[in-house]
């Protein structure tokens, strides 16, 4: 199966990896073999929840995948965190996909200090669904890095389906045609003061709630440009593995990873060739019954 292939992709040894040629649609070990191309590292939870939900290595595996579609962008899969301490060096974003808030994966020990040090290098940061989801002691230097951030209290969580057919003028956006979607998202975020660098790009309400907003509807995608230098694109959708068959859906994930790691991003959007069909293969298994 496709999952497995990459997962042994994704932990070969180089010295092996050297020997033949990598398993079809494998992302990249780490590091990526070619030192000039736009290193990305995709930092995927290795949990598991329910088939095709918080598939966190599946939707990465995939990502990894249309990523590989532009050229000169190597996209770097780790699971959990980078087991090697060079994967980060010189990468231009790093893509979060895992359980959030006292879960996070970058919360624990010395990870903290290897995210600040890409921030500082202006690296692009990107977070899907639950990795915006921080500790509310947390959510100043997280906003810092991302401009927005769930925080418990202030923010809701909800499922319901959506229709997204209008798009800011904004590089993220570049061909991107509307698509309609059933996800969990997190709202009511947490933003810097005065929105000051954030572009909202997805706006919803949750209909279950209310029959029509109030206070405008809820931002659930933004980018954000630091002060300092460096970009953060952030979704806070990502639940259901199957919206991957909207071509939508996928170019604007891939257009947002892009743009935070500084690639130009077509007009025309980036290119996202996928066969639907082939979406299953990538999912995790699920773990034998003790």
């Amino acid at each position: 199966m496709r999952y497995a292939t990459l997962l042994a992709a994704a932990l070969i040894m180089p010295a092996l990896a050297a020997a033949a040629d990598p398993p079809k649609n494998a992302p990249p070990i780490e590091p990526p073999a070619d030192p000039k191309a736009t290193k990305i590292v995709l930092i995927a939870g290795s949990n598991y929840y329910k088939a095709g939900e918080h598939d966190y290595v599946a939707n990465c595996a995939v990502l990894a995948d249309l990523l590989k579609q532009t050229p000169n962008v190597a996209p770097v899969l780790a699971l959990d965190w980078p087991k090697k301490a060079d994967t980060l060096d010189n990468a231009k974003a790093v893509v979060f996909l895992f359980d959030g808030a006292e879960k996070h994966q970058a919360l624990k020990g010395e990870r903290l200090a290897q995210v600040q040090k890409l921030m500082d290098a202006k690296a692009g940061l990107v977070q899907f669904h639950q990795t915006a989801d921080y500790p509310k002691d947390f959510g100043a230097k997280a906003r810092e890095w991302s401009g927005g951030a769930w925080e418990k209290g202030a923010g809701e969580r909800a499922h319901w389906v959506t229709t997204f057919d209008r798009f800011p003028e904004h590089p993220v956006c570049n061909g991107v045609k509307p698509f309609k979607i059933d996800d969990g998202y997190l709202f009511k975020n947490t933003f810097v003061a005065g929105m000051k660098g954030v572009t909202p790009v997805l706006r919803t309400w949750n209909p279950k709630t209310t029959a029509k907003p109030t206070g405008g509807q809820d931002v659930v995608a933004w980018t954000y440009e630091r002060p300092e230098g460096g970009r953060a694109f952030t979704f806070t959708g990502a639940h259901l593995h199957a919206s991957f068959a909207e071509e939508g859906y996928r170019r604007l994930l891939v257009n947002g990873i892009l743009w935070a790691a500084g690639v130009d991003v077509p007009k025309e959007g980036a290119k996202v060739d996928l066969d639907p069909s082939e979406l299953p293969k990538y999912l995790k298994p699920a773990p034998a019954k003790k």
